[in-house]
């Protein structure tokens, strides 16, 4: 079954080719979003990705209603997430970026069994390519992406990764992985101000 679920997943990555913007165009953080993820990048001293499209019904507001976690951790690594608990049983949505200013190595997580850890990140299965960026996709991961597929690249000598919870509404691995293609088009880099 898993390896049916991998093959789906390579299939619609190597088969989606990525969109590029309309010429003149220039993608800008949505105006209600973009205070949110100025304030990030200033406080992180390092670039973040401003998503221009959610899957619905989230938005990417950071002090909106659909915010869930906002952490930031002396080492400036951080946690934006955002969540929607549907109703009578809808499903959740729920999606997470980080961002791991300085550090290009996968973070470690408290191992499942036993003592120690592992790395957050495990089991990459193909690469996607959107944006100028090029993001290797993991299936099994664990703290907060735990249940998550999630897109992991390098940029300037930083870590980051956008992934999405694969459940109700979202149940199905090859959506779950089209809805994380469709965010990775549709960043945009949003630099710290002073």
């Amino acid at each position: 079954m898993r390896a049916t679920i991998v093959a789906a997943l390579v299939a619609l990555a190597l088969a989606a080719p990525a969109a590029a913007p309309a010429a003149g165009h220039v993608a800008t953080c949505p105006h209600a979003w973009a205070a949110g993820w100025q304030k990030l990048a200033t406080k992180v001293q390092a670039p973040v990705y401003c998503p221009t499209w959610m899957p619905s019904p989230l938005d990417a507001q950071i002090g909106g209603q659909f915010e869930d976690i906002y952490s930031i951790a002396k080492d400036r690594s951080y946690l934006v997430s955002f969540l929607e608990h549907g109703d009578l049983g809808s499903g959740d949505v729920h999606v997470n970026f980080r961002g791991f200013p300085g550090s290009t190595k996968i973070p470690a997580c408290p191992a499942p069994v036993g003592k120690g850890t592992i790395a957050c990140f495990q089991q990459p299965f193909t690469h996607v390519g959107a944006n100028g960026i090029t993001a290797t996709a993991y299936q099994v991961n664990w703290g907060a992406d735990q249940w998550h597929i999630l897109l992991a690249w390098h940029y300037r000598g930083s870590l980051y990764t956008v992934s999405e919870h694969v459940i109700k509404p979202y149940d199905n691995a090859t959506r779950v992985l089209a809805n994380l293609e469709r965010l990775l088009k549709s960043l945009v880099l949003v630099r710290p101000q002073g």
